[in-house]
């Protein structure tokens, strides 16, 4: 099963109150699952980083075969795409975890670059999920 992914990572400064929103999508385009959560203070880079991780447990356990991911984040995008090094070392421990769980992961991988207007749903789950200091899902 392919499905496609939108995710994000919001902050109310930088660092600040951070919150993830998740998007599954069918080929279809019907949602699949979604999730919005509160992780505290975070910088945006990890908040960003923090959804992917999320994302990719969702797909393993939906049993997805083909996970296609859109992201607005150009640092993430590029660096998992290998075009960016990794200096940051916070980043480097959730960018290292990513590439152990793209490698473990039962599907193939894509990630791409979007522009923000085309993220709003899982923007919009994340500053919600900060505002609720809590949980949102389906």
């Amino acid at each position: 099963m392919t499905l496609f992914a939108f995710t994000d990572g919001a902050c109310r400064g930088n660092p600040g109150e951070s919150g993830i929103g998740i998007i599954l999508k069918s080929q279809e385009g019907t949602t699949v699952s979604l999730l919005g959560e509160y992780i505290g203070k975070a910088t945006n880079n990890s908040a960003e980083y923090r959804a992917l991780l999320r994302c990719l447990a969702l797909a393993r356990q939906l049993g997805c075969t083909r996970l296609i991911v859109h992201s607005d984040s150009e640092l993430m995008v590029k660096q998992l795409q290998g075009l960016y090094r990794v200096k940051h070392a916070g980043l480097k421990r959730l960018f290292t975890q990513a590439q152990a769980a793209l490698k473990e992961a039962p599907y193939s991988f894509e990630i791409r670059h979007v522009d923000r207007s085309l993220n709003a749903e899982a923007d919009d789950l994340a500053n919600r999920a900060i505002n609720l200091r809590g949980t949102i899902d389906s």
